[in-house]
C-alpha cells in the first residue's frame, strides 16, 4: 500500500476539498484506487493556503496573492472540490483559481450532492472542466484523466516553445553573460 503514496513521474496528484469528512475519505480513497497521488482539505481557504495563494483580507481586500513564505513542494495537477461548503464555496475557489496567473491553468473539477442545472452551468462557464454528481463513482474518476493528459500536452509543449517575451529575456541574459570585447573599428578598402 506505501506504493500508492509515493509520488512517481506518471503519477498525477489531486488537490481534493469537501467539508465532508466521508466524503473525503470516498473521494480520497477512489482516486487512490486510480494511482493518484491525494492530497485532502477541508475547505476552500485550506485549498488556497495548500496552493500558495494567500486570500489576506487584512492586508488588501482586493487581491489574492502568492504568499513568499509558502513554498508548494508537490505540484497539483487538477484541483476536485465540494460545490457546498461553508466560508467559501466551491464555486468562490473555482473564481479564484481561474483568476490567479499561476494557478489558472490546473483543471478543477464541481462536486454536488444537488442537481441544479443553473449551478452546474455557472460553474462550467466559470472553467470547471467537469461537474460531477455525489456519491463520486469510479466511472466519474475515471473521467479526469483526458484533463490531466491535455493539462501535461500543454505544459510541455509551453517548456519546449518559449514565448516571444521569454526568447527576448534570454538572449538579453546570454549577451549579458558573455564577456565584453572592446570593438575596434576597421575599416576595409576594396582596390580594383
Amino acid at each position: 500500500m506505501t506504493v500508492m503514496g509515493m509520488a512517481t513521474d506518471t503519477q498525477f496528484h489531486v488537490l481534493a476539498v469537501d467539508d465532508s469528512l466521508i466524503d473525503r475519505k470516498l473521494i480520497e480513497r477512489l482516486l487512490k484506487t486510480s494511482s493518484y497521488q491525494v492530497t485532502t482539505v477541508d475547505s476552500g481557504i485550506k485549498a488556497l493556503e495548500f496552493l500558495g495563494l494567500q486570500d489576506d483580507e487584512r492586508n488588501d481586500p482586493n487581491s489574492p496573492s502568492l504568499s513568499p513564505d509558502h513554498h508548494q513542494e508537490i505540484e497539483v495537477n487538477l484541483i476536485i472540490t465540494d460545490y457546498c461548503m461553508p466560508g467559501m464555496t466551491g464555486y468562490d475557489l473555482l473564481k479564484k483559481i481561474k483568476t490567479s496567473s499561476s494557478l489558472r491553468d490546473i483543471p478543477v473539477v464541481i462536486m454536488s450532492s444537488e442537481n441544479v442545472p443553473s449551478r452546474i452551468n455557472r460553474c462550467l462557464e466559470e472553467g470547471a472542466e467537469e461537474f460531477f454528481l455525489k456519491p463520486v463513482q469510479l466511472a466519474d474518476v475515471n473521467r479526469l484523466k483526458p484533463h490531466l493528459l491535455k493539462r501535461k500536452t500543454r505544459d510541455e509543449s509551453h517548456v519546449q516553445t518559449p514565448s516571444p517575451l521569454q526568447q527576448q529575456k534570454q538572449q538579453q541574459q546570454q549577451q549579458q553573460q558573455q564577456p565584453t570585447i572592446p570593438s575596434t573599428t576597421t575599416t576595409a578598402t576594396t582596390v580594383k
